[in-house]
């Protein structure tokens, strides 16, 4: 009798198994696990979407949990029975639908008077949008609704606004630094290590390593891993935290930094045409390479072409 070939992956599953002392760690996985937007479908087992960046998420979910004393798996997996894509999708897209709803109608109170402040609320509410679009994995339809409810609330504030400070002389950078980052580098870390020997350190060096507690070594700085001096922050991806930090006013490297942040958290915040076509760029040089020097060689070439053709654009 003829064995089917094995269905590929198309998901992550973790299982944990949390003690009920201390109390807070429960509380605590939850709401790591809503902020990444992961789904239950059993107790104590929650999925999300394939992808290397929640493969990174859920294991440092996986680590806290036996940190304080609990177990816990993480796997990939392939639903066969009970539930198929489409109705994890479904799940997705409900949990999604909810946050967009509550979002709409906290926008809709502070424009009937709930809160005194609405640019203080159009702030907030900015931020729990883009929060909850990182986790909209299938384009829910009540982001629609939650957009409409936004662009409403700011349609009611006066128009002016005092300009964002201008560019300074900036922090000081490092020179001659080694700079850690994980092995396999993709897309944003790619572009990370081109701008920081293009604008911030000349004569870096770039090490790769597999371990997220990695400790750095004197004179090393760590960028897009677990505690590193430079990674995430909110929904800005690493190039664009350096970027902010050493040339907030190229605006070259700002377009550059919408594509990376489209790439790397795939969220469609800018909408940047060029964002698929890099990406598969990106991915026909890793799939020629494992050596991460030559991926960020190679990938360096892209960035700076693309560097090129931005800024000659706004010189012409």
């Amino acid at each position: 009798m003829a064995v089917s070939a094995p269905q590929p992956a198309n998901w992550l599953l973790l299982l944990h198994n949390i003690p009920p002392k201390p109390a807070y760690l429960r509380v605590k996985i939850w709401r790591r696990l809503q902020g990444l937007g992961a789904v239950a479908v059993k107790n104590a087992a929650y999925v999300l979407p394939k992808s290397e960046q929640a493969q990174e998420d859920l294991r440092w979910v996986a680590r806290e949990i036996e940190q304080g004393g609990g177990e816990a798996v993480l796997c990939e997996a392939s639903f066969v029975a009970g539930l198929d894509d489409a109705a994890l999708r479904g799940l997705f897209n409900a949990a999604r639908d909810a946050d967009y709803a509550a979002l709409a109608e906290e926008a809709r109170g502070a424009m009937e008077g709930g809160e005194s402040d609405l640019e203080a609320a159009a702030r907030r509410l900015g931020r729990r949008f883009d929060q909850i679009a990182a986790m909209d994995f299938f384009r829910a339809t009540g982001r629609g609704a939650a957009e409409g409810a936004l662009a409403a609330l700011h349609a009611r504030l006066k128009p002016a606004g005092a300009p964002g400070p201008g560019p300074g002389a900036g922090p000081q950078r490092p020179r001659a630094r080694t700079w850690v980052t994980r092995a396999s580098v993709f897309a944003d870390r790619i572009a990370s290590a081109w701008l920081i020997r293009r604008f911030v350190d000349p004569a870096a060096r770039f090490k790769f390593v597999a371990e997220k507690d990695y400790r750095p070594k004197p004179g090393e700085l760590r960028f897009d891993m677990f505690e590193a001096e430079f990674t995430h922050e909110g929904d800005r991806c690493t190039f664009e935290v350096l970027r902010d930090r050493f040339a907030p006013g190229d605006a070259a490297l700002g377009e550059i930094a919408e594509i990376v942040h489209d790439i790397d958290l795939k969220d469609g915040k800018f909408g940047r045409a060029e964002a698929a076509g890099v990406q598969r760029m990106i991915a026909g040089i890793c799939a020629g390479t494992d050596d991460d020097d030559e991926r960020n060689r190679r990938g360096g070439e892209v960035f700076e072409t693309l560097y090129r053709s931005f800024k000659g654009k706004r010189e012409s």
